[in-house]
């Protein structure tokens, strides 16, 4: 998937506004590049205005990132910027997301994320349910172990 560098920034702007950098959830400019090239990935943008392509010079509100192979897609990444939370953009990028791959004829979708993260409802109040647990997944700086959430959707 070729993509502009300005989408590239427009990512790692969000993403350093939004991932707490105590869970070591964000991604490094490198790994999200290169992840664009690989076949099957999608990246969706959204801007503070709902507008799923933010205009030249505007802001970016949220991204996500997400990779599939044959009928599954795995949401890798989504965020929304602080700034532009509670404002229904999450929910409008999140089911734009399941709209577009079940365009795509994606039949089941998957997420992980860890168990204190607050974007749980979001994701529950769009119909994933959790089917695993990674327990001790992630590791803090300070070292405490934190569970890994597998949560599905079917959408076929």
């Amino acid at each position: 998937m070729f993509l502009p560098q300005d989408d590239v920034d427009r990512v790692m702007s969000v993403m350093e506004q939004a991932f707490p950098p105590e869970f070591g959830e964000a991604w490094n400019r490198r790994q999200v590049s290169d992840s664009l090239l690989l076949s099957g990935t999608h990246l969706g943008l959204i801007a503070p205005d709902g507008n799923p392509r933010p205009k030249e010079h505007d802001e970016t509100a949220g991204f996500f990132l997400s990779r599939s192979v044959l009928d599954e897609e795995e949401l890798l990444l989504f965020a929304i910027a602080p700034d532009h939370r509670h404002k229904g953009l999450g929910h409008t990028l999140l089911r734009r997301f399941i709209e577009e791959a079940r365009a795509r004829g994606i039949r089941r979708l998957f997420l992980e994320m860890r168990r204190s993260n607050p974007a749980g409802v979001l994701y529950a109040a769009h119909g994933f349910e959790a089917v695993g647990i990674r327990p001790r997944y992630y590791r803090t700086p300070a070292g405490e172990r934190l569970d890994a959430i597998s949560q599905e959707l079917i959408i076929a």
